[in-house]
Order: structure tokens, then sequence, then C-alpha cells
């Protein structure tokens, strides 16, 4: 086992290490230097993560070790320390395949920005933060990882900091991670409150015997600690991993370059709340009602927040919608407890949605950072490699087989199907119907980008050429994964028992979904021929014609929509009103708050009234004072007289 703890510190700190070099060394490392030792550092890293998954998942060995004890309060301690088992080993392998290839990328992407050297760093920084997060044995070293993709999520959207969108975009995904951070706080210490330790062995130990145990949240209502502590982690979740209503940072997280969309989108900071919710299983499985809750509001985002996509023309942005359509499903197979198809959906996913990204990237190179869809038009003309890499990741979202997005988003919906949970039915619905709109908007964007008529302007036309080979060679690896992922991994992923997760994740026996799938598996290839007959294939298919049909064929149908039903087009632009309401209520209403306690908390009471009243009164009480002391005879004895009066009144008195 030292063995395993050594290599998980290599693959754990390389990064940082890099993150060092390239932030540090300056021009004595030089941009060349930085892009040389960040990679090589990553393939340490991915080596050593590739070398844990085999001795986790297949040899199913599993580490528990603290690393140094950070400090001590009282009777708690907190320590920084790795848990190394099959969940931990597969995220860890899929953040660093994700991130390695996205280092690559960024050589040919960044190639012209003066401030490639301290992007590369940020990169770094934020791999290292993830491979925290995911290997961590206890909450606290959890919520360092958490709190530090977060912060350097802020650095890489607002990189470009000069350019206003972006540095709006930052904070607000700064400040709406905060406010999701904040339950995801008091979780943890309603768990350090009730269990006595941070420790996961230890706190999963101790969960049985607080189940019955119950708290007084609003007065005479008793609510579940479980339920309480679970719900108060899933804020958490909803705010990392984008689901309603903590969903509106993430199309404003688009400002960033196009590596940080795919490595934030992909693998890492979006996919922890997914994550963190299967390392959780052993509370979640407690408690119907936090199940209930996560099943409801992933299904709703999976299917509401992908019609946003319906109406956007930025191509980065579509693809954003994309994420938070997709991260429903994952949170949809958690709340049925198939935890093995939701983290299995996030490894395809990682594949397919970092294609994609990156592909989009390819595109807005080429044509000289435009966004815009409607400027585009018949690239696979002048981008063959991109069209086709861009494709296969078009496919693999819209779960047709035998693409590996089918494998891992069709038993997320047969398990919602197959669940006995209260927002099961809906919840079905919602994914089945999401599977017509995944389908729709993305091939909307392949076709609009690839085929129909040009409509870019002629100086850009004459300068439109596929990219360098640091940004092709990243796409076709992505696109060879986002086909064979399926094939290889779904078997022992999600159709095996105890399967590659093992006992990494808890599922009691009266919510286990997946094993109904796995008495009704007959192989792989069996599989892809039964899609033929299940009502989500024909919805994916259904929405990929009717994409084609609005773009190629009667590409006047959707304004027609437009006019014949603003309303709707109008709620789509609008994002619900959730902007609206939080400019409203939170934006608005905190400026208002401000100047209000500005003008008269600040001004008028402590300026007017303490400070400068204070002042005020001491003149007046010193006019008074010097009256008195006047040096009149006549006036001191004037006084004595008042006094011995008043002394002999209070006498007559007594």
């Amino acid at each position: 086992m030292q063995t395993v703890f050594n290599l998980t510190i290599i693959t754990v700190f390389a990064p940082l290490l890099g993150c060092l070099i390239a932030g540090l060394g300056g021009k004595w490392v030089g941009r060349r230097g930085a892009h040389w030792a960040t990679i090589l550092l990553m393939i340490i890293s991915f080596i050593g993560s590739a070398i844990i998954f085999k001795i986790a998942v297949l040899d199913k060995q599993v580490l528990n070790a603290n690393l140094y004890n950070w400090g001590f309060s009282g009777n708690f301690r907190f320590d920084v320390g790795f848990l190394v088992d099959q969940l931990t080993a597969v995220m860890m392998l899929t953040v660093n395949f994700i991130s390695l290839l996205v280092h690559i990328y960024s050589v040919g992407y960044m190639a012209d920005d003066p401030g490639d050297q301290r992007f590369i760093c940020y990169v770094s920084m934020f791999t290292f933060a993830m491979l925290m997060l995911v290997s961590a044995n206890n909450f606290f070293q959890l919520y360092f990882g958490w709190e530090g993709v977060g912060l350097v999520s802020y650095l890489l959207i607002g990189f470009w900091y000069t350019k206003e969108s972006a540095v709006t975009g930052s904070l607000k995904a700064f400040l709406v991670n905060r406010a999701g951070d904040f339950g995801f706080l008091l979780g943890i210490a309603a768990i350090l409150d009730y269990t006595g330790s941070l420790d996961y062995s230890t706190v999963f130990g101790k969960v049985n015997q607080i189940a019955n145990q119950t708290i007084s949240i609003f007065p005479h209502t008793p609510w579940s600690i479980i339920t309480v502590i679970c719900i108060l982690l899933f804020i958490g979740a909803m705010g990392k991993s984008a689901q309603l209503p903590l969903h509106v940072w993430l199309p404003e997280s688009m400002e960033g370059p196009t590596p940080i969309s795919a490595l934030i989108h992909a693998a890492t900071m979006v996919t922890a709340g997914v994550f963190m919710v299967a390392r959780m299983s052993p509370i979640f499985e407690l408690s119907p009602v936090a199940l209930n809750v996560v099943l409801v509001i992933g299904a709703t985002g999976a299917l509401f927040l992908g019609l946003l996509a319906f109406v956007e023309y930025d191509i980065k942005r579509v693809i954003a919608y994309s994420t938070m359509s997709q991260l429903g499903y994952m949170m949809a197979a958690n709340g049925v407890s198939a935890f093995p198809a939701g983290m299995f959906h996030l490894v395809t996913h990682a594949s397919f949605k970092a294609l994609l990204f990156l592909a989009a990237g390819s595109v807005i190179i080429a044509m000289h950072h435009e966004q815009d869809m409607r400027k585009m038009g018949n690239l696979k003309k002048y981008l063959p490699w991109t069209c086709v890499t861009f494709l296969i990741g078009a496919l693999s979202l819209a779960a047709i087989p035998p693409f590996s997005g089918f494998f891992s988003k069709d038993p997320i919906i047969d398990a919602v199907h197959l669940s006995t949970m209260t927002g099961a039915s809906y919840a079905y619905w919602c994914l089945l119907i999401g599977a017509f709109v995944t389908s729709y908007y993305i091939f909307r964007a392949y076709f609009m980008t690839f085929h129909t008529k040009e409509r870019m302007d002629e100086s850009v036309r004459h300068h439109i050429k596929e990219t360098a080979w640091t940004i092709r060679g990243p796409l076709v690896i992505l696109a060879i994964a986002s086909i064979v992922l399926g094939f290889l991994l779904v078997q022992d992923f999600i159709y095996t028992a105890p399967g590659l997760l093992g006992n990494s994740v808890t599922i009691l026996p009266q919510y286990d979904v997946l094993h109904q799938l796995q008495v009704e598996f007959h192989g792989v290839w069996v599989t892809v021929v039964r899609s033929f007959h299940t009502m989500a294939f024909w919805f994916s298919v259904a929405g990929i014609f009717c994409a084609w049909f609005m773009v190629i064929v009667a590409p006047r149908i959707p304004a027609l929509l437009q006019r014949y039903f603003p309303f709707l087009h109008y709620i789509l632009v609008k994002q619900y009103g959730f902007d609206a309401f939080n400019n409203l209520v939170f934006e608005r209403g905190t400026q208002n708050l401000s100047r209000f306690f500005y003008r008269y908390a600040d001004v008028k009471l402590i300026d007017h009234y303490m400070v400068d009243g204070s002042g005020r009164n001491v003149s007046r009480i010193s006019r008074l004072i010097r009256r008195m002391q006047s040096g009149y005879i006549y006036h001191y004895a004037f006084v004595m007289i008042i006094g011995l009066l008043v002394f002999l009144f209070w006498l007559l008195l007594g």
C-alpha cells in the first residue's frame, strides 16, 4: 500500500509543481518552458492515475491513509489524507485525461495570447485542486478542493480581465457558487456536530446511529437530521454542478478561453457535485426525501435547461446549455440510486463534451474568434477534421448507438423508469423529452456551422483553414474515446454486480434499480439492436430530423414560430426569468439596501449623529461650561445661593 500512497502523492502534486514552475518561473522559464514543464508533469500525473486505476479497480486494493495533521481544535482533528478506491481512481483518470489534452490543445489555441504562461499556470492549479477534491478521505480536504476549483474557475473565466463581460461572468460564477457553498459548509458543520468527526470512514460508520434523530428548523416541525445534512450538501452540488436555480453562472463562464470551457464543463468543476453525491451515497441512501429532491431537480434541469439552447446562436453557449442538461441526467441517476450509471455518464460525457468544446474552439480560431453561428456556414469545406470530430461528439451527445453517449444515457432513462421514487414518473418524461431536445439543439448547431450556405464576411472566408495539429490531435483522441468508451466499459460499469465501482458506492436493496437492468442485459450488441425498439432512440432521431428540416430544408420555420409564439420565445431568451429575478431581487435589491444603509445608517446615524454629533455636543457642553466659568464674582455668588437653596429644600422635604 506504500506504493499506492507514494503514487497518489505524485499524481496529485505533480500539477501543483507545474503550476509553480509556470507561475513563478517568469521570463526565466518562458512560454515554451512553461508548456513543456506543465505538459510533462501532467503526463506523469496521468500515468500515475492510470497505474492507480489498475491497482484500485482491477486489483481492488483500497488505500485510506493520512498524509499529515493540519490542526486540532478541542477533540476535533483536521487531516490531509487520501482515500483511493474505485470511485476515486475513475475520477482521477478522467480528470487527468481531459486535463492533459487541454494542456496540449492550449499550446496552439493560446499561441498568440500574451497571457499564455499565466493561463497554463491556472490550468495546472485547477487540475491540482480537482485532484485534491476527488482523492480526499475527509470533509476538510474535500472542502479545500471544492473551494479551490471555485477560486481558480474565477481566475480562468475572467482571464481576459480587460473584457467587461469576462469580468462580470467570473464574478457571477464566484458569487453564485458562494451561495451554494454556504449550504455545503452548513452540511459539513452538521456532520461534525452530530458525528464528531470529518473523516469519511468514521462518519459513514455513524450515520446509522443518527438516522432516527430529528432537528426542528421551524417550530413544531421536526426534520430528520440525515435529510437536512443531505439537502445542505446537495445545495453545494447545485452550485458547482449548475442545477436549478443555481445554474445561472454557467453560460457566463463561456467568456473565458475555450480550453478552460472544455476543462470546467467536461470533467472537472461541474462534475464535482455529481461525484460528491455519489461519494456521499451512504448518507443519501438513508434519506428518501433527499433522493427525491436530487431526482426532481436533476430531471427538471435535464429538460428545461436544454430548451434554452433552442434560441441560442453562440456556438459555445449552445454547448454550455448542453452541459447543464447532461448534468441533470447524472443527478437524476443519483436520485434513483443508480450511482454507477451516473458516474459512467460522467466519464463518457467528459470525452464527448470536451470534444465538442475543443471542436468549437477550432471553429472559433479558424473564424478569427467569431462565435455567432449566423455568421458561419459550410465550414465542412474548410475544416474537414473539425467537422467530422464535431459530428462524432454530436452523435454521442444525442445518444445514437453505437456511440458512447448511448451506452451511458439510455440506462439512466431506463433506471428512472424502473424506480419507485415519488418523482420518478415526472423525471422519466423529462428525461425522455430531453432526449429529443438534446438531439435537436446539438444538430441545429452542427448544421448551422458546417452546412447551409456560407454567411461569413469575405475577408474572413479567404483566411479560413484547418487548425494546427496541437489542436486537431486532441480532437482525434477525444473522438476515438467518444466512439469506443461505451463498448469497452458499459458492461463493467453498469451491467455487472458489484461492477467497476465495487463497494465505493452504497446502494440499498430497495433502491437497486440497476439489478433488473443487469438481469435483462444480454451483451453489448444485443443492447444496440434493442435500442431501435425504444422510445428514447426514436425521440433522439426525431430531434436530429427536426434540426435538419428546420435548418436545411425550411430555414424560415424558426422565424415563423418566433412570430406566432413570441411569448415562448421571450421566455427562453430571458432564461425563464432567473437572471431578471436575480438582478431585481439580489443585485438591485442589494444595491438599494446598500444605498439605504449608506444614507441613513452611515451618513446620518454614524457620521452626522455619532461622529460629528459627538463633536457638536462637546462644543455645546463647552460653551455652557465656559459661561459658568465667566470670572465674575456675582456669578459665582449666584450659583452658591442657588446651590444652598436646593440643599435646604432637600433637607425640608427629608
